[in-house]
């Protein structure tokens, strides 16, 4: 059984268009598949923290300080000390378990040669903390 609407003509010729709809029914379900599947993404940095010390210490931890002035004489925590005193300071302070702060103070006019002699004593004696102090009168 055939029906037949409107009157004869070309209107009898198949149609060359091609249905669309189901194509984008299945495209719209899988669109919403993958937007429910997908994890949310998290903008977060993982650090591993180190646990907080339940005993804080409240000794400051010891330094010993060199001072250097503009005549080259090196000074030993306030006592004027010559090269091979300052080495065996330098290597007692080495082995200790805890190494002490080296803190390092020339003079604005003290000679590069001789704060150049202690950095080498140091780096001889092992010594891995030094800093240098005083260096922000200098800034200006």
């Amino acid at each position: 059984m055939s029906m037949s609407v409107g009157s004869g003509g070309a209107e009898d010729a198949p149609m060359n268009d091609m249905n669309t709809t189901p194509l984008i029914d299945v495209m719209l379900v899988l669109l919403i598949m993958f937007i429910i599947t997908i994890p949310v993404q998290t903008h977060a940095v993982k650090l591993d923290l180190p646990p907080p010390n339940p005993n804080p210490s409240d000794v400051d931890p010891t330094f010993n300080q060199i001072d250097i002035d503009f005549l080259s004489n090196i000074y030993w925590n306030k006592t004027e000390v010559d090269i091979p005193t300052l080495r065996s300071y330098l290597k007692q302070a080495a082995a200790l378990p805890t190494q002490p702060e080296l803190r390092l103070r020339p003079e604005g006019l003290a000679k590069y040669d001789a704060v150049n002699k202690v950095m080498a004593e140091a780096q001889k004696a092992g010594i891995t903390k030094m800093g240098f102090v005083g260096n922000e009168a200098y800034a200006e």
